[in-house]
């Protein structure tokens, strides 16, 4: 269930309603409606020597598109056993540019998130920070991130803050999907996470205040926009 702030911003965005966050809060409460509350669970990844040095420190902001992404993963247990989510996020507009769902934790799980980002996003130079899990220190990995012009970056083990960078994506598709039922199947889950991916909240619905109330894809959208006109002008000036 979603909260009263997000309710609030779609109810003013969407509908054209005149409605103050504290009486839609109200509202919300008189009628029991409460967002869920979410205790992310542990992969049991094994953190090791790392592979690349930490260029990140902590500081997770970024100024443009693909400058800085980051990655981890997440599971969740289904009647056939867990399922394994990886996802590549870009810190600019806190979108998923590339993701892989697999039965097993292995380090394929990661390269393929990877190379789904680049495929999507055609990087140049990002930097891309993980923690250091035997998935993100492959050498198959490792030899991606250098063949694709990326550059690697790793946190230092029990950083707090590297892993809440990551979660808040995390934990809104644990409250929104993952903890809403009991999945039978593996597949069952692997399209429901498919779909908030893709379609029903994180691309398509999910306003962020961090964004200006937009969404990942109207921040990106709209903001690259603004950036081509100077270079438009210039080019007219020339």
């Amino acid at each position: 269930m979603f909260g009263y702030r997000l309710i609030h911003d779609e109810l003013v965005h969407e509908l054209g309603l005149l409605a103050s966050e504290t009486r839609v809060g109200r509202l919300c409460s008189e009628n029991r409606i409460l967002s869920v509350i979410h205790r992310r669970r542990g992969t049991g990844k094994k953190a090791g020597p790392p592979v690349h040095d930490d260029h990140v420190r902590q500081n997770f902001t970024a100024s443009a598109p693909d400058l800085l992404w980051l990655t981890d993963i997440t599971e969740h247990h289904t009647g056939e056993g867990k399922l394994y989510l990886c996802a590549v996020k870009d810190v600019y507009s806190n979108g998923i540019v590339g993701y892989s769902i697999d039965s097993r934790m292995k380090a394929s799980l990661a390269l393929d998130a990877l190379k789904a980002a680049i495929s999507q996003r055609a990087p140049q130079g990002t930097l891309i920070h993980s923690d250091r899990g035997s998935q993100f220190r492959s050498k198959k990995n490792t030899r991606l991130i250098s063949s694709a012009g990326l550059r690697g970056s790793m946190g230092r083990v029990g950083a707090c803050a590297d892993n809440a960078a990551m979660d808040s994506s995390f934990s809104l598709l644990q409250k929104n999907v993952l903890n809403q039922k009991r999945w039978e199947s593996r597949e069952e889950l692997r399209l429901a996470i498919v779909v908030w991916i893709e379609k029903t909240y994180h691309h398509r619905r999910r306003r962020q205040r961090r964004l200006g109330k937009l969404r990942p894809i109207e921040f990106e959208t709209i903001n690259k926009t603004t950036q081509t006109v100077p270079e438009i002008l210039n080019q007219t000036v020339i």
